[in-house]
């Protein structure tokens, strides 16, 4: 029960009882209402701070679950990426090998996901962090698997067209063994010996008599024929798909039309002492995209392992004598 308060009034010497008005209570309760607001208001943020409500506490561990998944999911993605580690080395060292396909550049094989901002709507939370890194992890698999199925695509029409690949391939001898006098000329820097000065020599020189028939050594087209008296002379290249070509050169007689379809095996020309050359040979070539190699290396077809062993020792050891 409230007191009562009361106040001496000196003119009539009594206590007369304190009554206040509604504006005076207002005022004298405010401060009272106030501070239990305030209070009431502390109390509840102290109160979600420390204990959190159910909803709350659902999210947390929904959050936390996802946080546990995304772990689990980025180790998974580093053990994909050593299984396409993997894939990647034996299709650029084995698969294309056998069927002597280029490798896949590195640099498209490991190019990165194009756009600066792609993760932008990731960031600004707690676990942005690993959401973004496994985010970047299997857009970089889903790219490397896409190219790397493009590639298994290519591996699988050199598979069907193996065959052809293999008849097209230079694998023969351009004369017959038994009018070949000798290899008088290997691949690599040779004195010219009429020139006199050392240059790289891209081919091979077989020694024949004159007249010898002169063979494809491999399917193809005639991309081209030259009649020089000049240079290498009577010339034929022929066009055997799949980066290779090859060259024959001093013919003293061309039997092939440009564009004609040849096979492994059919007579295009004779050997001959045509253009600078110093006694009758047949200049032979293959070219790999434009780029000369040793012929020596397409001829185990038509020799004994211990003949090809011979030509390989004589090719690195020896350089003949240099008839162009």
């Amino acid at each position: 029960m409230a007191k009562i308060k009361y106040k001496f009034d000196p003119h009539d010497l009594s206590y007369k009882k304190i009554e206040l008005s509604l504006k005076q209570h207002i005022v004298k309760y405010v401060p009272y209402f106030l501070g239990s607001f305030f209070m009431a208001i502390l109390l509840y943020i102290a109160f979600t701070y420390v204990f959190d409500s159910p909803r709350i506490k659902q999210l947390k561990r929904e959050n936390s679950e996802i946080i546990t998944q995304y772990k689990l999911l980025s180790i998974q993605t580093d053990n994909l990426e050593k299984v396409l580690e993997d894939l990647q080395f034996r299709d650029d060292n084995l698969y294309r090998t056998i069927f002597e396909a280029d490798p896949i550049d590195k640099s498209i094989r490991e190019a990165g996901i194009g756009g600066v901002d792609r993760y932008e709507h990731l960031e600004g939370y707690n676990s942005s962090d690993i959401v973004i890194n496994t985010s970047k992890k299997i857009d970089k698999i889903t790219k490397q698997m896409y190219i790397q199925s493009k590639s298994y695509d290519e591996i699988v029409s050199l598979v069907k067209n193996k065959d052809k690949m293999m008849k097209s391939i230079p694998a023969i001898m351009p004369v017959d063994l038994k009018n070949l006098a000798n290899i008088s000329s290997y691949f690599g820097m040779r004195m010219h010996p009429i020139l006199k000065y050392m240059r790289m020599h891209t081919g091979i020189d077989l020694t024949a008599p004159v007249g010898t028939k002169v063979y494809a050594t491999g399917d193809g087209i005639v991309e081209s024929t030259t009649n020089s008296r000049s240079g290498y002379g009577n010339i034929i290249v022929i066009n055997h798909g799949f980066g290779y070509d090859t060259f024959y050169a001093h013919l003293s007689k061309i039997v092939v039309r440009d564009r004609q379809k040849v096979t492994r095996g059919t007579v295009i020309g004779m050997v001959g002492n045509s253009g600078l050359s110093s006694a009758p040979h047949l200049h032979y070539e293959v070219r790999k995209k434009g780029i000369p190699i040793d012929p020596i290396n397409f001829f185990s077809r038509d020799i004994t392992p211990e003949e090809y062993d011979e030509m390989i020792f004589r090719s690195i050891h020896e350089g003949g004598q240099a008839m162009d």
